[in-house]
């Protein structure tokens, strides 16, 4: 048998690289990458909050209005949201199977998610500019 008869896919699907629902790999490896851009931001935020464990309201005060601090929390937030929501609809792609209540599902968690980071990155700011 020739490797090409082999294939599931259509001669055309396989030049372009494309799976079925032809967005499977963007969606893996954008999992793949707020994974391991997490990994480093969640190893700083353990750091600096041990680094800042009994320290008073204008030390906490004074490293959240660092620049770099708020960049890199408001990134941390945005990665881990996003990462949470592409999780999620994985889960609800692979185990709900009504398709109105999977689209429902997935559009409900990415408003919630949208909602929660914007609201976390302007509690941040509140805390960082209040003081």
């Amino acid at each position: 048998m020739a490797e090409a008869s082999k294939s599931l896919r259509s001669p055309i699907a396989r030049v372009r690289g494309l799976g079925s629902a032809k967005e499977g790999v963007s969606h893996w490896w954008a999992q793949r990458l707020t994974a391991l851009a997490l990994i480093p931001l969640g190893l700083w935020f353990v750091a600096s909050v041990v680094c800042l464990a009994g320290a008073d309201h204008a030390a906490i005060a004074q490293w959240l209005s660092s620049p770099f601090t708020l960049g890199a929390l408001a990134l941390t937030i945005i990665t881990a949201f996003y990462h949470a929501v592409l999780g999620l609809q994985v889960v609800i792609e692979d185990y709900v199977h009504g398709h109105a209540a999977k689209l429902t599902l997935i559009i409900l968690i990415q408003f919630a998610a949208f909602g929660f980071a914007t609201a976390a990155i302007i509690a941040l700011l509140v805390a960082a500019f209040a003081g």
